[in-house]
C-alpha cells in the first residue's frame, strides 16, 4: 500500500473509531425510557451490587467519545509525535477495541437493569479485560518511543534499545497474563478470577519496568 493510500485508510479508520464512540450513547438513548430509576453500576467480588441513578449511564456512555477525542489528540502533543507513524495501525486497533469494550460495559449495565441475572457479569468483564491485555501484549513489541503508550520509565525514554527490549519482554508477559486471566474468568469463585488476572498483570508491569533499569545500567557500563 502506498503512503498516500495508507494515510487515507488511517483517516477513515479514525472516522470509524469516532462513529463507534457514539454507539453507547445511542444504546442508552434507545432504552432510557424503559430503564428503572436505579440501575446496577458496580459488581463487587463479594457478590454485592451497587446501584445508582440511571442518569449516571450518560456519564459512562460519554466516556467513549471522550476517549476517542483524547487518543486522537495525544500524538499531536507528544514530543516524539513522529514515532506514531511507525505504530499507528496498532494505536488505532487499541482505540477500536477500547470502544468495543465501552459498548460492552454499557450493554452489560443495560441488560442487567432490564433483565437482572441474565449475565455473569464478573466472568464477562474479566474475560473482556483479559482479551484486552492479550491485544496490548501483542501490540507492545511494535510500540516506538513515546510519552503516552507503553513502559515510560526514565530508562526506556532515554535509550531506544532499552525501550525495544523492555517492550518485547512486556509484550510477551502481558499476552501471557491475558491468557491466564481468560482461563481464570471461567473458573469458579470471583476471588479466583480476580487473582488469576491481577497477579499476572502486576508481574507483567513490574518485571519489565525493573529490567529496563537493569538493561540501561548494563549499557551504561558497556555491557549489552
Amino acid at each position: 500500500m502506498s503512503r498516500e493510500k495508507q494515510g487515507i485508510f488511517q483517516k477513515k479508520t479514525q472516522i470509524i473509531i469516532c462513529m463507534a464512540s457514539l454507539l453507547p450513547a445511542v444504546l442508552v438513548a434507545a432504552v432510557y425510557g424503559k430503564l428503572p430509576e436505579r440501575i446496577p453500576t458496580n459488581w463487587g467480588i463479594d457478590g454485592h451490587i451497587s446501584y445508582g441513578s440511571k442518569q449516571e449511564l450518560w456519564i459512562i456512555a460519554g466516556m467513549a467519545p471522550a476517549f476517542a477525542i483524547l487518543f486522537n489528540i495525544l500524538p499531536s502533543i507528544d514530543p516524539k509525535r513522529q514515532n506514531y507513524r511507525k505504530f499507528l495501525g496498532e494505536y488505532q486497533n487499541f482505540q477500536m477495541f477500547l470502544q468495543v469494550f465501552m459498548f460492552i460495559m454499557v450493554g452489560i449495565i443495560v441488560t442487567e437493569s432490564l433483565w437482572p441475572g441474565t449475565i455473569q457479569v464478573n466472568t464477562v468483564v474479566m474475560a473482556v479485560c483479559s482479551v484486552l491485555f492479550m491485544m496490548i501484549g501483542n501490540m507492545m513489541p511494535k510500540f516506538r518511543q513515546n510519552f503516552f503508550c507503553g513502559f515510560k520509565t526514565p530508562w526506556t525514554l532515554s535509550d531506544e534499545t532499552v525501550w525495544n527490549k523492555t517492550h518485547r519482554l512486556g509484550g510477551r508477559m502481558m499476552f501471557l497474563a491475558g491468557i491466564l486471566g481468560l482461563v481464570g474468568a471461567f473458573l469458579p469463585g470471583d476471588r479466583v478470577k480476580l487473582w488469576m488476572m491481577f497477579v499476572p498483570v502486576m508481574a507483567a508491569v513490574l518485571i519489565p519496568s525493573i529490567m529496563s533499569y537493569v538493561w540501561f545500567k548494563n549499557r551504561q557500563g558497556g555491557e549489552e
